[in-house]
């Protein structure tokens, strides 16, 4: 009598094993850090660095792109050694659990605004090589907890919709620590008119409140799949198999694009409210953004479980392309006008978060189909290098724009002085046309993507009965 295979929604099947609440609240908490402090330093470290320390908006890009190309060039090297690593907390949760203080110190270091010296000049390169210090030092700290807790997507299970599931949550997560830190923002700016105290009393918060998820995710989560099989191949050779994958070169290209958006935007928006839409706080406009997102976040996945990723994708950035777009034209007195197309901006940003990551988790079996091994931290790793290689080098452009186009900074710890109408303009265009370009190429990217999810099913139940081969013959 022949066996018939099960299929990849079988309850025998692992793959289709359902993950308990309490794991999914434990790993989306584990977001929870990055997502209060990657909102501060994306809406805020570049006018921290040009109102409150006074360095021009080019230095100030200069400390954003050294920072985000060592992040780029230690995701790989952490993503090596977390795969190797063998440790009673697990691979991941180790990394995650020991680089927990340090990620929260040198966070609390980047908001500082030390005095060097009474000579101006001095001070000044003086404070662009500590920000570069302290940055390159956040950023390994922040890769060691961040990277292995990514990684862990695709080991605590197998199944699709699980997968999505738990990336709903851990944006959630992300998005609700990202909407408190701006909270907190939106609070002390009604207590204070100094930028350095302001700045001082979040990073403070921030880097305290920043450890408590990191250790609900180490102790509420534990890996289910791993392969022992990850050290067979060269450094080298694996990455070069990770570059031709050609689905993955996709999930690459689509989360660059979509997050150069993000990232454009973040990085001008507080110049764009103070100087053209002449309010004296940013935060406001943050928070409706990451509160529609939050909100959505869930109806965007349920939505994916009956029509896909794609068509998902494909809703959420039609509202992004809209809000963007919107903003370029927008008088300088609707007020109003600016919140509402920040809310509508919420609904693709969600998308976003979600859809790229989940289809991360689909490329790890797949190369598992291909090569017999689990490759989770070099996928991940090699993905972010060039995301943020790239996102480093638009950050960069960003202050170089401002400074070519006249733009006046303020004195350290006093108010954005008027600007002249070259810089409102440059303001103006890289909150507007340059992000909607991107998010046009991330369309045309996703469109042309080539696993679905009848694709992925079928991989999943060719793992499987390999697995059970493998098994029987052993």
């Amino acid at each position: 009598m022949v066996k018939t295979p099960p299929s990849a929604n079988s309850p025998n099947d692992p793959s289709s094993e359902k993950l308990s609440l309490s794991t999914k609240l434990a790993y989306g908490a584990g977001d929870m850090s990055a997502g209060m402090t990657t909102i501060l330093l994306a809406f805020s470290l570049m006018i921290f660095l040009t109102q409150a320390a006074g360095l021009d908006p080019g230095l100030a890009g200069t400390v954003l792109l050294i920072g985000k190309v060592w992040d780029a060039i230690n995701d790989p090297i952490i993503g090596i050694l977390s795969d190797r690593t063998r440790s009673r907390w697990g691979r991941r949760r180790s990394w995650m659990l020991f680089a927990s203080i340090p990620f929260a110190l040198f966070f609390f270091l980047q908001w500082l605004v030390p005095h060097f010296s009474d000579n101006p000049e001095i001070d000044r390169w003086a404070l662009f090589t500590y920000y570069c210090i302290i940055s390159i030092l956040f950023q390994t700290a922040y890769t060691a907890v961040n990277l292995p807790y990514t990684a862990l997507t695709p080991e605590l299970t197998q199944d699709y919709n699980e997968r999505t599931s738990l990336n709903s949550f851990r944006f959630a997560f992300s998005i609700g620590g990202s909407i408190f830190a701006l909270a907190l923002g939106v609070v002390f700016t009604q207590l204070t008119d100094n930028p350095q105290t302001l700045y001082f009393r979040l990073g403070t918060t921030c880097a305290l409140l920043s450890l408590l998820p990191i250790y609900w995710c180490v102790w509420g989560t534990r890996e289910r799949y791993q392969s022992e099989s990850e050290e067979s191949l060269p450094i080298f050779q694996q990455l070069r198999i990770v570059a031709q994958n050609k689905p993955f070169r996709f999930v690459i290209a689509i989360y660059l694009f979509s997050w150069l958006a993000l990232q454009l935007t973040t990085a001008i928006i507080p110049y764009f409210v103070v100087s053209w839409m002449r309010r004296e706080s940013f935060f406001e406009v943050a928070l409706i953004v990451q509160s529609v997102a939050i909100a959505m976040l869930f109806v965007w996945s349920k939505i994916s479980q009956k029509l896909g990723r794609k068509a998902v994708y494909f809703m959420g950035m039609s509202f992004w392309i809209v809000a963007q777009g919107g903003l370029f034209f927008l008088p300088r007195d609707r007020v109003d006008l600016m919140y509402l197309l920040a809310a509508i901006a919420g609904f693709g940003v969600a998308t976003a978060y979600l859809v790229p990551w989940s289809m991360l988790t689909d490329i790890v079996d797949l190369d598992e189909l291909k090569t017999g091994q689990r490759r989770e931290g070099i996928f991940y790793s090699f993905m972010v290098f060039l995301q943020k290689v790239g996102l480093g080098l638009g950050i960069f452009l960003v202050g170089i724009v401002l400074d070519v186009s006249g733009f006046i900074k303020a004195e350290p710890g006093q108010p954005i002085p008027p600007q002249p109408d070259s810089a409102l303009l440059a303001i103006r265009v890289a909150i507007g046309p340059l992000p909607t370009v991107a998010l046009i190429i991330g369309l045309v990217l996703v469109y042309f993507y080539p696993i679905t999810r009848e694709i992925h099913s079928e991989i999943l139940l060719k793992l499987h009965e390999r697995k059970r081969r493998e098994s029987v013959e052993s």
